[in-house]
């Protein structure tokens, strides 16, 4: 069976698409569930983090490797095993019985995860001719979109009407779905030409980047001594030197160095390590804020993340037409202020503030972080072509994953801290959610200093979607 079959080719996308829908399913329907699951499993709400930062940490780690894995697997067998791995890690999270486990199992859950996405993509690159293949990403978007509507509500619904357990039940029957249509309906995929793999390089950087991200959630108090936090930091950030001096001198790193002669990919690539310091952790807080800080049910807290959702998905449809328009240095150092600031407003809720006011910041947020996002890709990946297509894609992948949970460890440690700092007080945890979103919205103002690098002339040229 050929990759390039016709009649496979739509049901590839529906199938290709599940892996949308599921993971923007479980990303979204976990953040509100997190402060019932603090309580089943006896934790406090504020240092929950690890759950995310587990799985973003692995799917990182992951992305690297993944083309690799399908090139020497095959797409079929390796998609197929994704699916099965992000079902069983979704089964042990449900039968958790504390939150280490639950780490654990969220961790087999990345790693399916990791393999699914870029395989999916891979499979509808060498199935679609060239000119429909923006065509076919922007399909199966479409389901990872209907994910993030749906996720917030019915996790809040879920964990009123049944248990938290069941938010990872219902990833059950999806994946065995698209474990039968994957046997079925995806092409094995002709033998590529074998390549090797930099596994000393990959090392390297992936004992770097897990490192330092422990090190982060280790400030929150997971139980490692200060001692060993700045051991593990000190190390992680050897590693990752180590890594580039490794890569200067072997014929086929990772990621090439002279991919990072592009200018606009090395500015992409930073400013979006500091913006999502701040947009990535707040899936994470917004719910505690709702739930912890507000006294808001997971339900009434679900309904309220809608509004997050709806300006996403408002503000992609002008995205393209702002930078093209302004163009991508105006748009982004402007875009990342208010970033910025709308992260820091929402230090300001009080139980006493009007539901459309907050309504109203939740929905202005949700287009903010959804212009940047698209611009901060776009930007990203628009002058890297030929045989640095494949490297900068999936650098800009881990970088995003990367960023997202390391924001989600700060954000944990900033808590974790400020928590102490007013454990004396009846509302501690208000207070210290509320300091939180000041800080990670006074970091999120570092990204205007990193975009200000870019020519002021750049102008958009349209791509596919990358999901966010």
């Amino acid at each position: 069976m050929s990759e390039s079959l016709a009649p496979h080719r739509e049901r590839l996308l529906w199938l290709v698409a599940i892996a949308f829908f599921l993971q923007s399913l479980d990303a979204t329907i976990l953040n509100t569930a997190l402060p019932a699951m603090a309580q089943s499993l006896g934790q406090s709400p504020l240092k929950m983090q690890s759950v995310i930062v587990a799985y973003s940490l692995t799917t990182a780690m992951l992305i690297p490797a993944s083309g690799w894995v399908a090139d020497r697997f095959g797409t079929q067998r390796v998609y197929a095993t994704a699916i099965a791995l992000f079902v069983l890690g979704s089964v042990l999270c449900a039968l958790s019985p504390n939150l280490g486990f639950l780490v654990a199992a969220r961790v087999v859950q990345g790693v399916g995860g990791a393999l699914m996405m870029p395989v999916g993509r891979l499979a509808v690159l060498r199935s679609h001719p060239k000119g429909e293949f923006i065509r076919a990403m922007s399909f199966i978007a479409i389901p990872g979109q209907v994910g993030a509507l749906l996720g917030p509500t019915l996790g809040g619904a879920l964990v009123e009407v049944a248990s938290w357990h069941w938010i990872f039940w219902i990833n059950v029957p999806v994946g065995l779905f698209g474990m039968w249509a994957t046997r079925r309906w995806m092409p094995v995929g002709a033998e590529q030409p074998r390549r090797s793999f930099d596994g000393w390089g990959y090392a390297l950087l992936s004992f770097g980047m897990v490192a330092v991200s422990v090190a982060l959630d280790g400030l929150s108090g997971m139980g490692l001594g200060t001692a060993l936090v700045a051991v593990l930091m000190v190390f992680g950030l050897a590693s990752l030197a180590a890594y580039w001096m490794h890569a200067l001198r072997v014929p086929e790193p990772l990621f090439p160095p002279a991919l990072f002669s592009v200018r606009s990919l090395r500015v992409g690539l930073l400013g979006n390590l500091f913006a999502r310091f701040g947009s990535g952790a707040a899936p994470f807080l917004i719910p505690l804020l709702l739930q912890v800080g507000l006294g808001m049910s997971p339900f009434h807290a679900g309904l309220m993340m809608l509004a997050t959702v709806v300006g996403s998905m408002l503000v992609k449809r002008i995205a393209v037409r702002t930078v093209q328009r302004y163009g991508y240095r105006r748009v982004l150092q402007v875009n990342s202020v208010l970033l910025g600031l709308v992260l820091a407003s929402f230090g300001l809720v009080s139980p006493q503030q009007p539901l459309g006011l907050l309504l109203a910041q939740l929905f202005v947020f949700g287009g903010i972080n959804s212009m940047q996002f698209s611009a901060m890709n776009s930007v990203t990946l628009k002058d890297v072509e030929g045989a640095f297509a494949s490297s900068g894609n999936s650098l800009l992948s881990m970088v995003q994953m990367l960023s997202m949970g390391m924001g989600v460890a700060l954000a944990g440690a900033l808590l974790g801290g400020f928590s102490d700092v007013w454990s004396a007080l009846g509302d501690q945890s208000l207070r210290a959610i509320h300091a939180t979103f000041a800080t990670v919205g006074l970091m999120t103002l570092a990204s205007t200093l990193v975009f200000s690098q870019l020519d002021g002339d750049e102008r958009v040229r349209p791509a596919p979607d990358s999901g966010d």
